[in-house]
């Protein structure tokens, strides 16, 4: 947790995914999804760097100009606001299947967080299940950055579990645009992932830890789809 200070309950509601729960505890907010705390506003560095890092592979590998990039949750923000500070990406997809989280955002506590980068241009919040969306959606992405829950081998809700399933990254790489990069946040590593990840026809699968403020790093799992 960022601080010691008692947390403030700011915002509570019953979903079809259970209850989230936006609470303040000091100067920092932070999510709960069904009383697992989910992500806070205190250290974001794993956040941004799966967005920057996916860009960096994607330049590194062939100079594409202004690709497009989905983010698949919107949490506190941290991953659109990355996202938004940079001009070499083109157009900046979140897709959230929380009311209450977009709700805190466009005009709620988050506001003063994500104003700028909503106000982007280039920015569209997609309310939908990412699933769902990636089956779906009519067009290919340069770069897909996940950071739906704490990752493939611990999951908030049992139904997130189907995105790591061979089904979901199928749906996963078929939205990628040829040599498009997959960057997924996790809490811990997971080499069934990795695994899981080239059966699914994804090349250049590696693994980043991110040395965070608190407790053990997270990761950033990575892969390609094929050019």
């Amino acid at each position: 947790m960022p601080d010691q200070a008692l947390a403030e309950t700011l915002d509570r509601r019953d979903g079809p995914y259970g209850e989230v729960v936006l609470r303040r505890r000091g100067e920092h907010h932070e999510i709960i999804a069904n009383g697992c705390f989910l992500m806070d506003t205190s250290d974001g560095r794993s956040e941004r760097l799966l967005v920057r890092a996916a860009l960096g592979e994607l330049r590194e590998r062939d100079g594409r100009e202004a690709p497009s990039v989905l983010i698949g949750g919107l949490g506190v923000g941290f991953s659109l606001a990355e996202a938004a500070a940079e001009p070499r990406w083109g157009r900046i997809t979140v897709v959230e299947r929380e009311a209450a989280i977009l709700d805190w955002h466009r005009g709620g506590p988050l506001r003063a967080r994500s104003a700028a980068a909503l106000e982007d241009p280039r920015t569209e919040l997609v309310h939908a299940d990412l699933l769902e969306h990636l089956r779906t959606a009519p067009r290919a992405y340069g770069a897909l950055c996940l950071d739906i829950d704490n990752g493939p081998d611990w999951t908030v809700t049992e139904d997130n579990a189907s995105l790591y399933s061979p089904a979901g990254l199928a749906a996963c790489l078929a939205r990628l645009a040829p040599g498009g990069v997959l960057a997924v946040w996790s809490a811990q590593p997971s080499s069934g992932f990795e695994t899981s990840l080239r059966n699914a026809g994804f090349c250049r699968v590696r693994t980043d830890e991110i040395h965070v403020a608190r407790g053990v790093p997270d990761v950033v799992h990575f892969a390609s789809r094929p050019a």
